[in-house]
């Protein structure tokens, strides 16, 4: 639109049109009643009788008042009047015409119903139009105003200057906003960036720059955006002229991002990166601030081309791990508050600033600790002892299990090598009983210490959990933290005198047992037993054992050895069948009668001689 266009849409001067019986000129005197028209004759007859009349100015003076009673305004024309009378229907106005004007009473009616004239105000009003036959004037105090604001609203847009204006309510596309008359605010109009919560603009005043207006068309465009970025425009430029690098800054928070807080520090913005904002710990930065909220940071990098600003808040204090080493000795106590946990441990604040880790194998002398919350949780305040710090790397390592004693210390004393206990079984594996001895310490019974004789496959087949057993200490390794128990250990190794039971030699029965392909096991008492080996089942030559016995046969053998550190014993079948034959063979040679013959003789000798040999 040209500037041209502009002016003829926005033409806002209001022009008197003259009435068909010509009112707006000015009256004749010709056309005044004679009786009221004053004598110029009897003026100065009186000013020359009378020494105390008024001087002939004065005269005039009230010649003009009377001439101006009879003056007209031009309809559209705003006057200044005064408030003379109030009725129920009309207030009465004097606008200096020889008769008074009247107001509809509507008009001067607030949200209550109530009137808000008074007798003797001042108010300016437009001459609506003229009555001749009954000699009034009607009058419009409303039309006045509009034809005031719109005058403003013209030297507003000319001057480029602003008008205030409070938003009613929300329309398609924006705001309707009332200057004195209703105008359109575009929703991009509204504020810098797009606006959340369009309903918190409704009720609020604001101040406005006119952008377009049509009078005719009661049209007025308003913007608050414009009037925004100009006073942004001059923060900015202000700002950039005093800040640089180290300076310390006040600002507003303007947004929250999960990396950072953006600062409004006047017309420019600042980030706060995350990590900056503390030495200790930050998850988010909502946390610790909101918008709006004031904050004072400390510039950190200055990129005038880019206009782009880095800021410091941690900065503002000194970097705790630079005395962490005199505060923090090792071997010193410490009592902080967890703030983290994952696999391998607990992570300690000491200060802000400074965290240590507490190792999941530093937490119990005597538990096992598969996961730092079967110890600890988030927030709980625990005391520690420095085990090492390294302040180059940041890093501080510590122990909660150092706080007590270590109870290792103390049990081989407690407990010496051959000392008999009773404890409750805590756990049974496949590989043996844990017997709960003190606080914290448990023993193990291996299934190989469970017993002399019995073959266990599994300790469950004779125990079970909570079970009170008693059983002797075999051994104690404090670094390795293992308590060793036995329980067969309660009782006296049958293999140790089994070579008294058994001699070699001995005749023996027992109970086939297992069936292998090298030999027989027999059981010669509860937990002991014998091995026939294949070669010694029969003078005939045997290719398994399951050709001739099954489990459960008792069959009758020799002891053949006897090694009680290996604990096995040695049997054969076929030394005893041998020795019954032989046995037989002596016993027939011996109730043979004298040979009658000389064959008889040599047969009687070759007999003998085969028994010796055997």
């Amino acid at each position: 639109m040209t500037d041209e266009t502009n002016k003829d849409e926005n033409q806002n001067d209001v022009q008197a049109e003259p009435t068909a019986d010509g009112a707006g000129a000015q009256p004749d005197a010709s056309d005044q009643p004679q009786a009221d028209a004053p004598d110029a004759d009897d003026s100065l007859k009186g000013s020359s009788e009378d020494s105390t009349a008024e001087p002939v100015e004065s005269m005039a003076s009230v010649m003009d008042m009377y001439e101006e009673s009879f003056k007209r305004f031009a309809e559209g024309e705003v006057v200044t009047g005064r408030i003379i009378s109030i009725d129920k229907d009309h207030v009465l106005i004097d606008i200096g015409y020889k008769s008074e004007g009247q107001v509809r009473i509507d008009e001067f009616l607030d949200e209550k119903g109530e009137v808000t004239a008074q007798i003797g105000d001042s108010i300016e009003v437009m001459v609506e139009w003229w009555d001749d036959e009954d000699e009034r004037v009607l009058l419009s105090k409303d039309k006045a105003a509009n034809i005031k604001v719109w005058e403003a609203i013209k030297t507003s847009y000319d001057e480029e200057g602003t008008v205030k204006g409070t938003i009613t309510n929300r329309v398609k596309g924006g705001f309707s906003v009332d200057i004195g008359v209703p105008a359109f605010l575009p929703g991009s109009q509204a504020d810098l960036r797009p606006i959340r919560n369009l309903d918190e603009m409704v009720g609020k005043e604001f101040d406005f720059k006119i952008l377009k207006y049509n009078r005719k068309r009661s049209n007025i465009v308003l913007s608050r955006r414009a009037i925004l970025e100009k006073e942004l425009e001059k923060k900015r430029s202000e700002t950039l002229a005093t800040i640089a690098e180290g300076k310390i800054v006040e600002g507003i928070v303007k947004n929250i991002t999960e990396y950072g807080v953006f600062v409004d520090l006047g017309g420019l913005d600042g980030l706060l990166h995350i990590t900056d904002i503390s030495w200790g710990r930050v998850k988010h930065p909502s946390e610790l601030f909101a918008i709006g909220d004031p904050i004072t940071v400390k510039i950190l990098n200055l990129d005038l081309e880019n206009e782009r600003v880095s800021l410091g808040m941690k900065q503002l204090n000194e970097d705790p791990w630079t005395t962490a080493a005199e505060k923090y000795a090792v071997g010193s106590r410490v009592t902080g508050k967890v703030v983290s946990l994952t696999d391998y441990g607990a992570f300690v604040e000491l200060e802000e600033g400074i965290e240590g880790l507490i190792h999941v194998s530093e937490m119990s002398w005597t538990r096992k600790v598969r996961h730092p919350s079967k110890v600890v949780s988030v927030g709980e305040a625990v005391e520690a002892v420095v085990l090492d710090i390294k302040p180059e790397s940041r890093r501080i390592s510590l122990g909660m299990k150092q706080v007590v004693p270590n109870p290792w210390d103390v049990i081989s004393e407690k407990y010496p090598i051959g000392t008999t206990i009773e404890g409750k079984i805590k756990n049974i594996t496949d590989f043996g009983l844990f017997i709960g001895i003190d606080e914290g310490i448990d023993g193990l019974v291996h299934i190989s210490d469970i017993s002399w004789t019995k073959r266990i496959k599994h300790p469950s087949e004779l125990f079970q959990k909570g079970d009170v057993v008693q059983a002797i200490v075999l051994d104690i390794e404090k670094d390795n933290e293992r308590f060793s128990l036995g329980i067969k250990q309660l009782q006296d190794d049958p293999w140790a005198s089994v070579a008294q039971r058994y001699e070699v030699g001995k005749e023996i029965t027992g109970t086939v047992t297992n069936l292998t392909d090298f030999g027989i096991f027999v059981e010669l008492e509860e937990g002991i037993e014998g091995l026939v080996h294949v070669s010694e089942i029969s003078k005939e030559k045997i290719k398994t054992p399951l050709e001739k016995f099954k489990i459960g046969d008792v069959i009758t053998a020799r002891v053949m050895n006897i090694n009680s550190v290996e604990r096995r014993i040695g049997l054969s079948i076929k030394r005893m069948e041998i020795e019954d034959e032989q046995n037989l063979l002596s016993e027939y040679v011996n109730n043979m009668g004298p040979a009658t013959s000389s064959f008889g003789e040599i047969l009687r000798e070759n007999l003998q001689e085969k028994l010796n040999e055997d």
